[in-house]
C-alpha cells in the first residue's frame, strides 16, 4: 500500500481502520482525532472499531518569516514542543518563541471548545489511545501531541496515518507503542499528494462529526433527588448543626473545608463558622491556607501576639497579589480579629491556634525572608544567602514567570544547585531548647523551601500544565505535613489543623477529571498519606452573585453567577427544594450511591466567564467520592473585599439590559 492514492479522508480513514481491526469492539480503546483533518480520517476509525471520538489538539509553530517551517509545536494542554536546530539555526529568542506558542495555545483552545461544544475531554488514563491525523510530512507536531498525551497517562498509544515518510513512522516508533502509517510514499513531497482530494476540513465539519459521535447525555434520575432529599440535613446561613459537624469529623486531625469559588460570602463565612467551632470543640490548633507563606505567616503573628500590627487589617496587609480579596475581604478580617482575641485568652502559647500558608507564589518574597532572618541571626550566612539568590536578581519583574520562561527555554539560569544549598544549609543550622527560636528558623525554612518549589513550578509553568499543577499541589501537601509534624513536635501531642482551599484542591482528584488530565490534589495526597485521619467538606450553589474578574490581574467585580447547569450537583441540589442542606455522604449511603455516576460540578477560581461557563468553569466528579460531605446553597452573593472600586458596588449589569427593564 506505499503508493496507494486516497479518495478523500473518508476512504483514507476507511483504509485505516482496516490495519487497525485487531483493536475493534474493545472497551479500552479511545480514538482521538488531530484537528482538523485528522477528525475527519479518525471519525471513520472510530466508527469502524466501535470505539468513542475525540479530539486532540496540536498546533505547529511557525518560524517568523518562513511559516511553513516548524521551530516547534503545542499541544493540548499547553505543552510545547521545540525544535532546537530551527532555533539555533534561526537565532530565534525566547521571547518571539514565547509569543508565537501563547499564540497558537489560545487558537488551539478555541478550538477544543469549538469542537468539544463543552463537554470534557474523556478519561484517559490506563486506556489504549489511537492518535489519528490525516497525514504526516515531519515528527514535530506528533511529537508534541504524544509527549501531552502521555502525562495523561494511557496504557497504550497507538499513532495512526494515512501517509508519511518512511523515516517519520520510524522515529515516532521509538516514541509510541504502535505506529500504523497506511502508505508511505518515497519520495514524500507532502501530505496533499496522497488524496485526490484534499479539500480543507471546516470548524463546522469538525463539529458535526463530534456530534455524530457523541453518545446521548442521561438526565439526571428522579431517586437521585428523591435520596438527597430524604438525607438532607439544614444548615443555617450554610453552618451544619454543632454536633453535625462533630460527628463528621470524630477523631480526625485534619479538616478540609473547600469553597466552589473564590469569591462568594457564604462560603468563606460557613467555613470561618465551622473552623470556631472546631478550634473551640475540638482543639484544633491551626489553619492553612490555599495563600502565600510570608503573608500569612505576618498574619500568624499577629493572631499569636507577636506581631507590630495593631489590628488585623493591618495584619492581612501582605497579601498584595492578585486576587487580593481572596483574603483580603471582611469574613477574612473578622475571623482574624477573632482568632487573636480566642488566642488571648490563653496563657500558653503552644495553645494557640496559628494561621499559617500553604501556596508557593511568593519566589521574591520569599527569598527576602529568608535573608531578612539570616540578617537578625547569622549575618555570615545572609551574606552566601545573598550571593546564592542573586541567581533570580534579573528576574525581579513579576513572581516568577520571566524567570520560568527564561529557565525553561535556556535563555537563563535555572538556579537549582543555588536554591537546593541554602536549604540544605538552613536546614543543618536549626536551633533547639527555644521555641520562639524554633518557630522563626521554621517560618526561614519553610521559605527556603517555598523559593525552590517556587522556581520549579514557574519553569514548569512553560511545558504541561499536568506538571505545573502537580508541582503547586505537592508542595502544598508537604507544606502541610511540614506544618503538622512542627507543631506536633512543640505540642508534644498530634496537632489538628484546618485546611481552606478552593474545591479543586480539596476534592479528591482520582475521582475527577483531573485524573484523566493526569493532575492530582491536594486531598488525593491528603487521604493517600493520612487515611482515615482526614475528612473533606464540599460546596456548591446554584445562582446569585461571585466576586471575580474577567481576566487575570484584572479588578475585582461583582458578577451575577449563571444558574447551575442541567445534569449537574448544582441543578441537583437547586431541585432539592431547599434554601440550603449539608449532606454527609458517610452517613448517608443511599443519597451516596444515588449520586456516585459522574455529574457535571461548577468551580469558579478568581475568574469568571459566564459566556463559555461550561467549557471554562464545569468538570465532571463522582462527588460522594471526592467529599466526605457537601454543603449546597441554592442562592449566594459576592464576597466583600477590603477595598471595593466603584465597578465591584456597582455590580455586573444584566446581559439582556436594556430589553428587559
Amino acid at each position: 500500500m506505499s503508493d496507494r492514492l486516497f479518495r478523500d479522508r473518508r476512504d483514507a480513514g476507511q483504509a485505516l481502520a482496516r490495519l487497525l481491526a485487531d483493536y475493534r469492539d474493545d472497551p479500552r480503546v479511545l480514538v482521538l482525532g488531530v484537528p482538523r483533518g485528522g477528525v475527519a480520517v479518525a471519525y471513520e476509525v472510530a466508527t469502524a472499531l466501535g470505539a468513542p471520538l475525540d479530539v486532540f489538539a496540536v498546533r505547529k509553530l511557525g518560524a517568523p518569516g518562513r511559516e511553513e517551517l516548524a521551530m516547534g509545536a503545542v499541544a493540548s494542554r499547553g505543552v510545547t514542543v521545540v525544535n532546537d536546530d530551527v532555533v539555533r539555526g534561526l537565532d530565534i529568542s525566547p521571547q518571539v518563541l514565547q509569543r508565537a506558542a501563547e499564540r497558537e495555545a489560545r487558537e488551539l483552545a478555541r478550538r477544543e471548545r469549538l469542537y468539544r461544544q463543552g463537554r470534557p475531554m474523556p478519561e484517559v488514563a490506563g486506556r489504549t489511545v489511537i492518535l489519528v491525523d490525516d497525514g504526516l510530512a515531519t515528527s514535530a507536531s506528533m511529537r508534541a501531541a504524544i509527549r501531552a498525551l502521555q502525562e495523561l497517562r494511557p496504557g497504550r498509544v497507538v499513532v495512526a496515518v494515512p501517509a508519511a515518510p518512511e523515516s517519520t513512522c520510524a522515529e515516532l516508533s521509538l516514541a509510541v507503542d504502535e505506529v500504523v502509517c497506511a502508505t508511505t510514499p518515497t519520495p514524500f513531497s507532502a501530505v496533499g499528494t496522497a488524496y485526490q482530494d484534499f479539500a480543507q476540513t471546516t470548524d463546522d465539519e469538525v463539529r458535526g462529526l463530534m456530534r455524530a459521535a457523541e453518545p446521548p447525555t442521561p438526565a439526571h434520575a428522579p431517586t437521585a433527588v428523591a435520596a438527597v432529599r430524604a438525607a438532607a440535613q439544614p444548615v443555617e446561613n450554610g453552618v451544619p448543626s454543632e454536633q453535625t459537624l462533630l460527628d463528621l469529623v470524630g477523631d480526625a486531625h485534619l479538616v478540609l473545608i473547600g469553597e466552589a469559588s473564590h469569591g462568594t460570602h457564604e462560603f468563606y463565612a460557613a467555613r470561618a463558622a465551622m473552623t470556631r467551632t472546631l478550634i473551640e470543640q475540638k482543639g484544633f490548633n491551626a489553619v492553612a491556607i490555599e495563600g502565600d507563606w510570608p503573608d500569612a505567616y505576618r498574619v500568624n503573628r499577629f493572631v499569636r501576639g507577636r506581631s507590630d500590627d495593631d489590628v488585623a487589617e493591618e495584619a492581612l496587609r501582605g497579601f498584595q497579589r492578585f486576587p487580593t480579596w481572596m483574603w483580603r475581604n471582611t469574613v477574612v478580617l473578622d475571623f482574624v480579629g477573632w482568632l487573636r482575641e480566642h488566642n488571648d485568652r490563653l496563657a500558653r502559647d503552644v495553645d494557640k491556634t496559628g494561621f499559617y500558608g500553604l501556596d508557593l507564589y511568593s519566589l521574591h518574597r520569599s527569598i527576602e525572608a529568608v535573608i531578612s532572618y539570616l540578617e537578625s541571626t547569622d549575618p555570615e550566612a545572609a551574606s552566601r544567602a545573598k550571593k546564592r539568590y542573586a541567581c533570580f536578581d534579573h528576574y525581579r519583574s513579576d513572581d516568577g514567570q520571566s524567570y520560568g520562561f527564561a529557565a525553561a527555554f535556556g535563555a537563563g539560569q535555572t538556579c537549582e544547585d543555588e536554591v537546593i544549598a541554602q536549604l540544605q544549609e538552613l536546614r543543618q543550622a536549626a536551633p533547639t531548647g527555644d521555641l520562639l527560636a524554633e518557630d522563626e528558623h521554621f517560618y526561614a525554612e519553610m521559605n527556603a523551601r517555598t523559593v525552590r518549589n517556587a522556581a520549579e513550578y514557574y519553569r514548569a509553568m512553560f511545558g504541561s500544565s499536568a506538571e505545573s499543577w502537580n508541582l503547586r499541589d505537592r508542595h502544598m501537601a508537604h507544606t502541610l505535613d511540614a506544618l503538622a509534624g512542627h507543631l506536633s513536635r512543640r505540642r508534644g501531642e498530634p496537632a489538628k489543623v484546618v485546611v481552606w482551599a478552593h474545591n479543586s484542591h480539596l476534592g479528591d482528584a482520582r475521582v475527577t477529571d483531573l485524573a484523566a488530565r493526569g493532575e492530582l490534589n491536594l486531598g488525593q495526597l491528603v487521604r493517600e498519606r493520612h487515611r482515615g485521619d482526614s475528612r473533606s467538606i464540599g460546596f456548591s450553589t446554584y445562582a446569585g452573585t461571585v466576586t471575580a474578574a474577567d481576566d487575570w490581574g484584572g479588578p475585582a467585580q461583582r458578577k451575577r453567577v449563571r444558574p447551575g447547569m442541567a445534569d449537574s450537583i448544582e441543578e441537583l441540589g437547586h431541585d432539592v427544594g431547599d434554601e440550603g442542606f449539608w449532606l454527609d455522604f458517610r452517613a448517608a449511603p443511599k443519597a451516596a450511591d444515588a449520586l456516585r455516576a459522574p455529574m457535571l460540578e461548577r468551580a469558579i477560581g478568581v475568574v469568571y466567564r459566564p459566556r463559555t461557563e461550561r467549557q471554562s468553569h464545569y468538570f465532571h466528579a463522582r462527588v460522594p467520592d471526592q467529599f466526605d460531605a457537601l454543603i449546597h446553597l441554592d442562592d449566594t452573593r459576592a464576597l466583600a473585599p477590603l477595598e471595593r472600586t466603584a465597578r465591584w458596588t456597582a455590580g455586573e449589569v444584566p446581559e439582556t439590559y436594556p430589553s428587559a427593564i
